[in-house]
């Protein structure tokens, strides 16, 4: 009974002690690569084909017609993080009452893409990214 009650103090005064940054890196991993306008500026040609285009960034959220017959991929990309860490001040804290800090961090930044083709080619490109 000793040995749990060691262990549960020990977890307790460690599991207050992360950072954000800790907390972030424990977040499960986005599969596949994030957009950014670095690779929209290294992949992106004017004269590539749809499906070039397809596997450079994959697939788009809006896909529009012309009165002419062209094409538009838009590409609208929001990213938010948001990182909380909390912590205690330790066994001093256990010993005279509770005192808990923290604190909070958080951004977005989003990306749109416009993509238009012409006989099914890129003919036209631009792009708009943020952050806040």
């Amino acid at each position: 009974m000793k040995a749990l009650i060691a262990v549960t103090v020990v977890a307790a005064t460690l599991g207050g002690c992360m950072s954000a940054t800790d907390h972030a890196a424990q977040l499960p991993s986005q599969s596949g690569r994030e957009m950014t306008v670095g690779i929209v500026q290294m992949e992106i040609r004017k004269g590539m084909t749809a499906a070039a285009v397809a596997e450079a960034l994959g697939s788009p959220n809006i896909v529009s017609k012309d009165q002419g017959g062209s094409e538009s991929w838009i590409y609208d990309k929001v990213a938010s993080e948001a990182a909380y860490s909390s912590g205690s001040g330790g066994i001093l804290s256990l010993l005279v009452g509770s005192r808990h800090a923290g604190a909070v961090s958080s951004s977005q930044k989003t990306l749109t893409v416009i993509i238009k083709f012409t006989a099914g080619l890129v003919s036209d490109y631009s792009y708009h990214s943020s952050k806040f």
